[in-house]
């Protein structure tokens, strides 16, 4: 089963959220430290967007490890034996829950001492095929794919900061001697994430449509924040092959709202998009979840990908 079809009950979130860092052991005494490799926190990241928060908020004092290796589809990711051998030596492991079943279990079977769940650390809610204000306004879901909880949080700054206020006190919690660094880096990230959903907010106030279609509904948390409507050829499951229904419905509904570009993303096949696009005569682009940094990205980091992304919405909806 795709995860992306997996649901996260809402009793499930609410008893995370609760838990959250009540679940974190303090545990750092001077013995476990002099115990670390180089004498720097050891943190295993399961992807991408975990990696960077690890990275931007642990500074000089951690070594992180990313589960998933650039260009690889990490809801796909099945853990080696190295991996989880890395994993049982870690200080601390950051994942995202029922993201990636394979790390899911293999924390579940760790002894790692601090396990921080991005997705206690913030609100995730259900998306489908149709996202954002235009689905809220008409309220046409009928026929649509029922979503899953939809996990892609780190595709809004405002979501994604207070996943980053979460590792930053769990860190703090887990390495006391350095809690100083790790709460000033926290503070400068989430001003930089400020930022970014600054720029957002006045880059996509006024736009000739608001209407923007994907491959699959990796931006449905974007489109509600900005308001923006979401279409998605395969919902929550990118790779599923959308009906042909779907497909001539999406056609109709890009003359009506004036759509002009098909967005694709850089891990998945962009053949499906391609094939709609010219179809209806559509241009299409990239628009990336940034699950990975690969050479395909338009940036080398989280902040410039979505800059990128942001002008690729800038283009295809028409800002003024």
């Amino acid at each position: 089963m795709n995860v992306r079809r997996r649901l996260i009950s809402g009793s499930a979130v609410a008893a995370a959220t609760a838990l959250g860092l009540g679940t974190l052991s303090a545990c750092s005494d001077s013995s476990a430290a002099d115990s670390r490799s180089g004498g720097k926190l050891d943190v295993v990241a399961s992807f991408y967007p975990l990696q960077y928060l690890a990275e931007q908020i642990g500074g000089t004092h951690v070594k992180v490890t990313n589960l998933t290796q650039p260009g690889q589809e990490p809801h796909d990711l099945e853990i080696s034996a190295k991996q989880t051998a890395q994993l049982q030596e870690a200080d601390a492991v950051l994942y995202l829950k029922n993201l990636q079943p394979a790390v899911d279990d293999a924390v579940a079977q760790s002894e790692v001492k601090t396990k921080i769940d991005a997705a206690s650390l913030t609100t995730l809610e259900k998306h489908g095929n149709e996202v954002g204000g235009h689905a809220a306004a008409h309220d046409d879901t009928k026929g649509e794919e029922t979503g899953g909880t939809d996990p892609h949080v780190w595709l809004d700054p405002v979501r994604y900061a207070e996943v980053a206020q979460g590792v930053g006190k769990a860190l703090e919690k887990e390495d006391p001697d350095h809690a100083a660094d790790y709460k000033k880096n926290t503070e400068a990230l989430v001003k930089k994430l400020d930022g970014l959903n600054t720029q957002y907010k006045d880059g996509l106030a006024n736009t000739r449509t608001k209407v923007f279609i994907t491959t699959h509904a990796a931006f449905g948390y974007l489109a509600e924040r900005y308001g923006l409507t979401e279409e998605a050829i395969n919902g929550l499951d990118p790779e599923s092959e959308p009906s042909a229904n779907r497909v001539k419905d999406l056609e109709k509904m890009a003359k009506a709202d004036g759509v002009s570009t098909v967005f694709y993303e850089t891990l998945v096949s962009d053949k499906t998009a391609r094939t709609i696009a010219g179809d209806a005569g559509l241009k299409t682009d990239v628009l990336d979840p940034i699950e990975g940094i690969t050479d395909k990205s338009k940036g080398s980091d989280y902040l410039q990908v979505m800059e990128s992304n942001l002008k690729a919405l800038q283009t295809a909806l028409g800002a003024k």
